[in-house]
């Protein structure tokens, strides 16, 4: 299937982002392209690097940008190389910093991808189709114990424990191969009086192994900061989430950033000597219209926060 997909809060992103036409600029979770060629088509003497570890991801993003190739560069990479991926390219600190956290359509409705809890594949969820450990491994290895850990953390699940449970006494029957196959093992963990009006009752498990296989929010929190450091003063980052966890992460990273002394709020003046390196420009974060919404169902619980480099 060709690869599509909403960008989601595509014009707040853009309006906070502040581009500057000779400005230099990361989005470093590419996808399709939406975003960067918002930003492709703004600039004149600057230049985009737009990074992504999905293969089909590159290729719809390189055909979509093809007319700004003279000021895209495009690789496949995880974010959290951003560093290094900069530094190959003799380039030290950037105008601006765009991530988009979410699954994209493609993966979700690309059934061989084993995103989806609603058609039958084999237990992927592989962000970059190189990595060798899969969703199947995390289902048939971990523990009890590390299954109900990052399905209660992750997921957020209440019936965490007996998910956990229901894995491990299905597995010892047989190895779990499908998503079908956990689906309905997890289907028959939560009572079914339950289902109603809470989404599907295998979305907050299936979220938790895609978080953990994927390691996404130890990524985001091992890279917010360098990403941060590598702004050029006035330079802005807008991030947009989709669950807690990862909103909390940049939330409180911002947060830092803007006001990092830990002085007793007793002390008169500040004595530990750490300084502002910047300002949170969303205090509250921005969220999808309704009209945004009812086009794209899956903009529903995103969140857009932004900070500046001082």
């Amino acid at each position: 299937m060709s690869y599509e997909h909403i960008s989601v809060l595509l014009e707040e992103t853009i309006q906070n982002l502040s581009i500057k036409p000779d400005g230099i600029y990361v989005d470093g979770t590419l996808g399709g392209g939406g975003h960067s060629y918002e930003i492709a088509k703004r600039l004149t003497a600057g230049r985009l690097i737009g990074i992504d570890q999905d293969e089909a991801a590159i290729m719809a993003a390189k055909e979509r940008l093809r007319e700004f190739e003279d000021r895209v560069t495009i690789v496949r990479s995880n974010y959290c190389n951003i560093k290094q991926i900069l530094d190959g390219l003799n380039i030290d600190s950037v105008d601006g910093i765009i991530l988009d956290l979410g699954v994209s359509s493609y993966q979700l409705d690309t059934a061989e991808r084993g995103f989806s809890y609603m058609e039958d594949a084999p237990l992927d969820m592989r962000m970059d189709t190189r990595a060798t450990s899969t969703a199947r491994d995390i289902v048939n290895n971990y523990s009890e114990a590390e299954l109900y850990r990052i399905i209660r953390d992750y997921g957020e699940d209440n019936f965490a424990k007996n998910i956990a449970k229901h894995i491990v006494r299905q597995r010892e029957i047989k190895p779990i191969e499908t998503t079908l196959e956990l689906a309905d093992i997890i289907k028959a963990a939560i009572p079914k009086k339950l289902w109603a009006g809470a989404g599907h009752p295998a979305k907050r498990t299936f979220q938790a192994i895609r978080i953990e296989l994927n390691r996404e929010l130890e990524v985001l929190k091992d890279t917010l900061q360098d990403m941060i450091d590598i702004l050029k003063p006035g330079g802005r980052i807008c991030i947009i989430t989709f669950h807690s966890l990862e909103d909390r992460i940049v939330k409180n990273c911002f947060r830092t950033n803007e006001n990092p002394c830990v002085c007793p709020p007793d002390f008169p003046v500040c004595v530990c000597g750490r300084r502002s390196s910047g300002r949170v420009i969303t205090k509250k974060p921005i969220c999808p219209s309704e009209a945004e919404i009812k086009v794209n169902k899956r903009a529903k619980s995103a969140k857009l926060r932004v900070f500046e480099k001082a």
